[in-house]
């Protein structure tokens, strides 16, 4: 499906569904604008708005194959993005899904192409439709208003990932259990993820005037500061979540490791006070003639010096403090 909007500069007006071969003439203009949409595409489709703007075989491949990671490529009349907003479903064994949105930015053009419905997208085109405050700034203002959507939506992300942080370390003290691991392990998983899809996008806008920055009008370039500021909250607090999931995991273990040794303990205090009760009873026990075998009170004897031992060395662990 291919979706076209078009500012008129001398109108001051959006149009909208604009045949493809009349791309030319809109383009003559440097005042106007044309973005052009390509949601659910096929191979034809691309191939068709390559044409019209001589898009690079290189950047039509990228286009056709999925890349796991965001970046810039710069050709000789345009810039080639790639972006990725982000699907949360913590009931699924994935709890990110990368939806991948291709950019390409000319001086008066913008071509975008995603294979599923992206809500910052159709947010910028409802306005679209609607006047002219998003188109009349520039092609650089109209992506700033699409990745700003984006990375609008990895907040609430991050905000539930902190939450399930908060809810795992209060279970860590209560009831630690082999289900805490999986969650640890899972938030270790989902925020590696996300650190992975937010850093190169950082590296995009980080820095406007370097090697791979594209054209920023003067008037646009407080909004593009904004952006990279929430990039690296996002950032800094993933940063936070990692450390603070690492450290939950060593205290887990920690933890489970005292418990481990508390039960040897208790095991080897047993095995310890059961070791010379062990040796008592066996040499009764032996099938030779022992002396005072055959007396009444014998048996009540031996009775009382295993609960005497015993007692005599609980006495002496207790006064070691080792229980």
């Amino acid at each position: 499906m291919i979706k076209t909007y078009i500012f008129d500069a001398q109108q001051d007006k959006v149009l909208h569904d604009i045949n493809l071969d009349h791309m030319e003439q809109w383009l003559a203009s440097p005042d106007n604008l044309i973005w052009i949409d390509l949601y659910d595409y096929d191979a034809d489709e691309v191939n068709q708005v390559a044409r019209v703007f001589d898009f690079h075989p290189l950047a039509i491949e990228d286009v056709l194959h999925a890349s796991p990671r965001a970046k810039v490529d710069r050709y000789d009349r345009y810039f080639f993005f790639v972006f990725h907003a982000l699907r949360y479903d913590e009931e699924s064994d994935d709890e990110l899904t990368l939806f991948e949105l291709d950019v390409f930015l000319g001086k008066n053009y913008i071509v975008t192409l995603h294979r599923s419905a992206l809500p910052a997208v159709g947010r910028v085109a409802y306005h679209c439709l609607r006047g002219t405050r998003l188109m009349n700034r520039g092609p650089d203002y109209l992506i700033y208003a699409i990745v700003d959507g984006i990375i609008d939506e990895y907040f609430p992300i991050v905000e539930r990932l902190g939450d399930r942080i908060d809810e795992l370390e209060d279970e860590l003290y209560i009831n630690p259990a082999r289900e805490t691991t999986d969650e640890m392990l899972a938030l270790k998983r989902t925020l590696l993820l996300l650190r992975k899809t937010v850093l190169p996008q950082k590296r995009i806008f980080s820095n406007i005037n370097g090697r791979y920055s594209f054209e920023v009008h003067e008037d646009n370039r407080p909004y593009y500061l904004d952006l990279v500021d929430h990039i690296e909250r996002i950032s800094d607090t993933i940063d936070t979540y990692r450390d603070l999931v690492n450290s939950a995991m060593d205290t887990y273990f920690s933890i489970i490791s005292n418990r481990t040794n508390e039960i040897m303990r208790v095991l080897t205090i047993i095995s310890t006070i059961s070791m010379p009760l062990t040796v008592v009873t066996g040499a009764f026990g032996m099938n030779v003639p022992i002396p005072l075998n055959d007396a009444p009170w014998m048996f009540y004897a031996i009775w009382v010096s295993m609960f005497v031992l015993s007692a005599l060395m609980l006495y002496w662990f207790r006064r070691k403090k080792w229980i």
